[in-house]
């Protein structure tokens, strides 16, 4: 990370403390930067949700209502230090977040959407019909912050707090994202199935991005009803929560700035045209709602990534890589020759159509196997069902000793097993070198509270000093910073092996390693298999190109429709009749 980039909150917290106290500045744009301060702060944990891990939700505005009248309640009712509140308020989103997101978070696609408008409208009402909150009337009486036995009552003076939270979170957003636990959420987007292939619990880091959003939501509420003294209802019902959402996705919905973008272009144009269409039209009325649709739908047809990124050239982030980061520990190899992978009647139907019927085969240690067979014989399915990613219906797979059917991805990739995939699965949105550390997800520790306090650099270090090894391996360490979907489809594969080789298998499955490749380019990748072959790495790979398997492998299975058709070396398969026929038809 560059030093602009670690030392960029200094000036910032700098300009939050003065700006607000400029005399040019009039009341009511000190009133404005509050309320879009505030908006910010919700938009950045949407930037985190549904810009990094495609959640669409909203009903944030819900979880800023959680930490208003947490502290309304404790400080108007219960007499507790405002400043002692906001833990509470943390708390209390944060619990209430997870008891939404077990729920909620089981759905995907639209019902997901739909689902967090429900649970929006309910807790809106909620809030609106509990004596609790004080129904529609709401609570007030609510006490000022005080610094320094002051009462922040002053407008100017409360900005400077707003829109230091607004640095903070930002701050603490930027350090999760640079994270282990932050890339598990990047990988949500685009490469979810990939990720739990490598160890990421996809589960685990959705209820993680639900939950911080929320967390950020709660601290936006807590300053909103200390600024206001009094809270009810109404900013926290569904249209405040498709307001958010909006602002995420105008500014920028993928990044932290364009959040802050967002938040000041909705606030301030929602203004404007409350104040002039009533004199334009010489009618008053919601006209502003109808105006400012037309003006969203527009911005998103000229501009569906949002805003900042047309203002701000998105550039590649070159990091800096320790090289001299100590090492990861390497696995312990098992010995030359000793079984590695038992697979004994597998079998995989849905409903009538058997993909995988009654295949059996054995790897030893340190050999390549060629899985090949025809289109449509149940290759990539058996691939599925040796890495947890689809469970077989009858039969059973053994490694090393353990059984692995019943356990899901990221338990069989902890026991040493990686593979790629017959459709190349990348995050676009991340770099190459992005991509290939989450190879090494289980060989970090770091959890997201020290990514957040960013107490994980040492572990960060080795983990990219590992993924550029593996780069460099390939041939592909200058690419490093390039995004990863600007590379060729055949240097995609490049990468993908490279991110398998982070987790540091004992047994590699490549599906279609050699398809995009050229001449020179099999040719090396061949050589790097024979090298990991001769480090006691076993192989299985499944590959079209017969030439590039006939000269690579010491054993072949050859599947069609789903059965096994016959398995042996290469030279005698080559020659069996069966293999010919399945290959080139009876008449041949």
């Amino acid at each position: 990370m560059s030093r602009a980039a670690v030392l960029w909150p200094l000036p910032a917290l700098a300009a939050c403390l003065l700006l607000p106290w400029l005399p040019v500045l009039p009341p009511f744009w000190i009133t404005l930067a509050n309320y879009i301060g505030i908006a910010a702060i919700v938009a950045i944990g949407l930037v985190v949700l549904t810009g990094v891990g495609g959640i669409t939700s909203f009903g944030q505005a819900s979880f800023l209502g959680f930490g208003a009248y947490t502290t309304a309640i404790l400080t108007a009712q219960a007499g507790l230090s405002p400043w002692l509140t906001l833990p509470a308020a943390l708390l209390v989103a944060a619990l209430a977040a997870l008891v939404i997101g077990a729920v909620t978070l089981r759905l995907s696609g639209h019902y997901l959407a739909l689902g967090t408008i429900a649970w929006g409208v309910a807790l809106y009402y909620t809030f609106a019909n509990l004596d609790l909150f004080g129904r529609n009337d709401g609570i007030s009486g609510i006490p000022p912050l005080r610094l320094f036995g002051v009462a922040l009552v002053d407008g100017r003076a409360y900005c400077s707090v707003i829109w230091v939270g607004v640095v903070l979170a930002a701050l603490a957003t930027g350090n999760l994202l640079d994270s282990r636990a932050g890339r598990a959420i990047r990988a949500l987007r685009g490469g979810a199935l990939a990720a739990a292939s490598f160890g990421v619990r996809t589960p685990q880091s959705r209820t993680l991005a639900f939950v911080y959003a929320a967390m950020l939501a709660a601290f936006a509420g807590w300053l909103y009803a200390h600024m206001q003294r009094s809270v009810n209802p109404t900013p926290f019902g569904i249209n405040a929560g498709i307001q958010y959402l909006l602002m995420a996705v105008v500014g920028g919905a993928g990044q932290i700035p364009g959040a802050i973008l967002g938040a000041g272009l909705v606030t301030v144009v929602n203004d404007l045209l409350q104040d002039w269409l009533p004199r334009i039209l010489g009618a008053h009325g919601n006209f502003e709602t109808i105006v400012f649709g037309a003006i969203l739908v527009l911005a998103l047809q000229t501009a569906p990534d949002g805003l900042w990124p047309l203002l701000a050239r998105h550039r590649p982030r070159r990091r800096r890589i320790r090289y001299d980061a100590p090492s990861l520990p390497h696995r312990q190899m098992p010995p030359r020759g000793s079984p590695v992978l038992e697979v004994e009647g597998l079998r995989r139907a849905f409903g009538g159509l058997v993909a995988v019927n009654d295949v059996s085969f054995r790897l030893a240690a340190g050999e390549i196997v060629g899985l090949i067979g025809p289109n449509g014989a149940g290759k990539s399915t058996t691939f599925n069902l040796l890495t947890g990613v689809d469970r077989p219906t009858a039969g059973s797979v053994s490694f090393l000793g353990h059984r692995l059917v019943g356990l899901g991805a990221p338990a069989i990739a902890r026991l040493g097993i990686a593979r790629t995939f017959q459709h190349v699965k990348l995050v676009p949105s991340m770099s190459v070198i992005e991509n290939v550390v989450i190879g090494a997800h289980l060989r970090g520790r770091a959890g997201p509270l020290r990514g957040l306090l960013r107490l994980d650099r040492a572990e960060e270090a080795q983990l990219h000093a590992e993924a550029a090894r593996q780069l460099a391996r390939v041939g592909l360490a200058e690419q490093a910073d390039r995004p990863a979907t600007s590379l060729a489809l055949g240097q995609q594969r490049v990468v993908e092996i490279a991110r398998a080789l982070c987790l540091d298998p004992v047994l590699l499955l490549l599906d279609e390693p050699a398809a995009g490749l050229r001449h020179n380019e099999k040719a090396e990748l061949a050589a790097l298999l024979r090298r990991l072959r001769g480090e006691g790495v076993t192989i299985l790979l499944v590959e079209h190109d017969m030439e590039f398997v006939m000269n690579l492998t010491d054993r072949l299975v050859v599947m069609d429709f789903g059965v096994k058709l016959a398995e042996g070396a290469p030279a005698a398969v080559r020659n069996d009749p069966a293999v010919i026929e399945a290959y080139l038809g009876s008449v041949a």
